[in-house]
């Protein structure tokens, strides 16, 4: 589960001060910002329509293209995806959840005989060409209306990190990440602050309400509080055996972002602002670290999950660079989304280059700093190199919904 993807880490703003225009194949997108809808719209999802009433009628040309689908393995992860999100369909859980959804056009039915038809049609079509035709002419396009209204999105991304641990503390794995207290529910509020739970130097949370519900030790403290951000972690263990770790509650404090509060006290510029740099600023000033780490009063528990890899709010496992986390009180879950923006990603050199597309998506999971209509945090996979596209990723694009007509 996506707590607050990486780039919430460093500080970006729920809405852009300045727009960065994604150029590329998706420019007509953007180009195209004047809305389409109503100035007081009520939901935050908006039908297109097939003729844009400003004159951007560019704005069909490329939507529903997936030119990934056609390169090994994609489709296949692609497919993998949508019956995760049909399992979750077809669960009493999702029966519960719908009834409460907002929109009331977009129902559980609907989206679930949209996402069997997507699927066989992914099956039988030969080109990208041939599958956004077919989609153009079965299905309707429901835009997020933004942060700004004006459907502008700001995409980042999180991943599974994989880190050293060991099931039992010694001199060189000293910082434990928790599991849920059993009575957390019944926690008086306001919940207790992270340096209430852990200490200021992230040692003593044995010494108080956490004792004993030390799940793993890791080599240091900010591996552990990265696990916190991510949600999940795979973990190479000292007896060489692996396992995984996810999401199992939080508590009931708000996140504050420890990129935000660099740039805030002037240690870190805005503009300069990415995860490899906040891990060079804290190589040169290890003694700042726990001060800005219990800055940040949110606090989140685990579970071992056994080799099981990282798991959305919706309880699927996760599907690398197709699955996405949004704030599930305003979209839905398990549908299927389209996603036009751009993210760094690795070239046949090795190198990390900047990358414009349209993806097929499924929102699959949620963030606790991924709030609004205009945020949506992108699952990259596991690994250092994820970790590396998602400490860059911090874009701006646009966000939709698949619906059958």
């Amino acid at each position: 589960m996506a707590i607050a993807g990486t780039i919430l880490l460093m500080g970006c703003r729920s809405q852009p001060e300045q727009y960065r225009e994604v150029r590329g194949n998706i420019a007509p997108f953007l180009q195209c910002r004047l809305p389409h809808w109503p100035v007081d719209a009520r939901f935050p999802l908006q039908p297109i329509l097939e003729t844009h009433p400003n004159g951007c009628d560019g704005l069909t040309e490329l939507l529903g293209r997936d030119e990934r689908l056609w390169e090994v393995p994609d489709r296949e992860t692609l497919l993998t995806a949508i019956d995760r999100s049909l399992q979750y369909l077809n669960s009493p859980r999702a029966i519960r959840v719908y009834r409460n959804y907002p929109i009331q056009e977009i129902s559980r039915d609907r989206v679930l005989r949209s996402l069997r038809r997507f699927r066989t049609l992914l099956l039988e079509s030969n080109s990208p060409r041939e599958l956004q035709e077919k989609v153009k002419q079965e299905f309707v396009f429901y835009q997020s209306i933004g942060s700004d209204r004006l459907g502008t999105v700001l995409f980042s991304a999180y991943f599974e990190p994989i880190y050293q641990a060991s099931r039992v503390p010694t001199s060189e794995y000293r910082y434990p990440i928790y599991q849920a207290p059993p009575n957390l529910a019944s926690w008086p509020l306001p919940h207790p602050p992270r340096k209430e739970l852990e200490g200021e130097d992230g040692l003593q949370g044995p010494q108080g309400k956490l004792k004993g519900l030390e799940l793993f030790w890791l080599r240091s403290r900010w591996e552990a509080y990265l696990i916190h951000i991510q949600g999940s972690a795979k973990l190479n263990l000292t007896d060489g055996t692996q396992t995984t770790v996810g999401y199992a509650g939080n508590t009931r404090k708000n996140y504050t972002s420890v990129g935000g509060e660099l740039a805030k006290d002037g240690k870190i510029s805005l503009e300069e602002l990415t995860l490899p740099r906040i891990f060079q600023y804290f190589d040169k000033h290890p003694e700042e670290l726990n001060d800005y780490l219990t800055r940040d009063e949110s606090f989140v528990f685990f579970v071992e999950k056994h080799g099981t890899p990282a798991t959305g709010s919706i309880g699927v496992s996760l599907s690398e660079k197709r699955s996405i986390a949004t704030d599930k009180k305003l979209m839905p879950p398990g549908a299927l989304a389209l996603i036009h923006t751009s993210i760094p990603e690795f070239n046949d050199e090795g190198e990390l280059v900047e990358t414009h597309f349209s993806r097929y998506v499924l929102d699959q999971d949620a963030g606790g700093a991924i709030k609004g209509a205009g945020r949506v945090d992108y699952f990259v996979g596991s690994g250092e190199q994820a970790g590396e596209i998602a400490g860059l990723t911090r874009s701006y694009g646009q966000l939709y919904y698949l619906l059958l007509k």
